[in-house]
């Protein structure tokens, strides 16, 4: 795991990352793919169940993103950590410029828990970003603090 070195990343996003990983664009990965989120999501304090929807999730992103890699491509795994929020971006090179199939199982299954989910192919890069809360974030939003007693 690495954090990007510039402020710009191979995404042409200017938002750095708080945690990089580059893995070979190879099925034989996904399990290094899956544990990592679920390890960063441990560390921000995620439900168990939220974890287990994040792994799913990030499977997901993976299951859509490994098919179009050019090969010897790297996968590349970005994660903004937020106060109970994870944004994760996988993507992959791509010269094809696949279109990304939004009827697929896969998309539905990522989309679903994701509060906004994203898959976009363009100038060579084809890439799935989403966003998780967490439930305890979540919950914590509705009730009402000390002040507002």
């Amino acid at each position: 795991m690495s954090a990007p070195t510039s402020g710009d990343s191979a995404t042409g996003d200017s938002t750095r990352a708080d945690v990089e990983l580059r893995l070979p664009a190879d099925g034989a990965y996904a399990s290094v793919l899956r544990t990592t989120t679920a390890a960063l999501a441990a560390r921000l304090d995620f439900t168990i169940d939220d974890i287990e929807d994040l792994r799913i999730a990030v499977a997901e992103a993976g299951a859509l993103v490994l098919p179009a890699a050019d090969p010897g491509a790297a996968l590349t795994a970005r994660f903004q950590l937020g106060q109970g929020t994870m944004t994760v971006e996988v993507s992959t090179d791509a010269m094809d410029n696949p279109e990304p199939d939004l009827e697929s199982f896969a998309w539905q299954v990522l989309d679903t828990p994701a509060s906004d989910a994203l898959v976009t192919s363009e100038q060579g890069l084809f890439r799935v970003r989403f966003t998780m809360t967490s439930q305890l974030a979540a919950g914590s939003a509705d009730k009402p603090t000390g002040a507002e007693l």
